[in-house]
């Protein structure tokens, strides 16, 4: 598992004092008002930036960091990650999962047989979408319903499936 997960990316600055537009990888925006700090990450090192402001415009949050002023502090982070710590993330019901936790999860049919690995999740509005690519680097989508998915194990890194009839047609 891993200990940092992903909230957003910046997508540009906004404004000339070192505000930045940050495009949301999570599905809660309003948790960015909830935050007091947030770990950047510079391609070279990871940066703890304590969070002065945040106000949002469409899509985006726009967030401002405590030590960065004017435009030319923050411009050069532009495409860069931002991540909060595992104990810093929303706190998940029963049955839900951090994408990242599912990732290169290895997938099980109901009888115990592999069927191939999680490689990524589709974000589709009414349920999720596991796209598994299996051995022969065909892939399956199956939906995230308690139907298809009878077990996550985040531990041991494994999902138990039901394949629906025509899936894998």
């Amino acid at each position: 598992m891993e200990d940092l997960l992903q909230v957003g990316i910046i997508s540009s600055t906004h404004g000339i004092k070192g505000e930045v537009k940050v495009y949301p990888t999570t599905d809660d925006t309003n948790r960015f008002k909830k935050l007091k700090e947030i770990i950047l990450d510079t391609g070279k090192e990871k940066k703890t930036l304590e969070i002065e402001g945040v106000k949002f415009f469409k899509q985006f949050a726009i967030l401002k960091f405590k030590g960065f002023d004017n435009i030319n502090d923050i411009q050069e982070y532009k495409g860069k990650s931002l991540f909060v710590t595992r104990e810093n993330a929303i706190k998940l019901k029963k049955d839900e999962y951090f994408i990242a936790d599912l990732i290169g999860m290895q997938v099980l049919n109901e009888d115990g047989s592999i069927l191939g690995v999680l490689k990524e999740v589709m974000l589709t509005g009414a349920n999720d979408v596991y796209v598994v690519e299996m051995e022969d680097h065909r892939e399956v989508l199956i939906p995230a319903i308690k139907q298809c998915i009878l077990s996550v194990e985040i531990e041991s890194h494994k999902m138990t499936v039901k394949l629906l009839d025509g899936l894998l047609d």
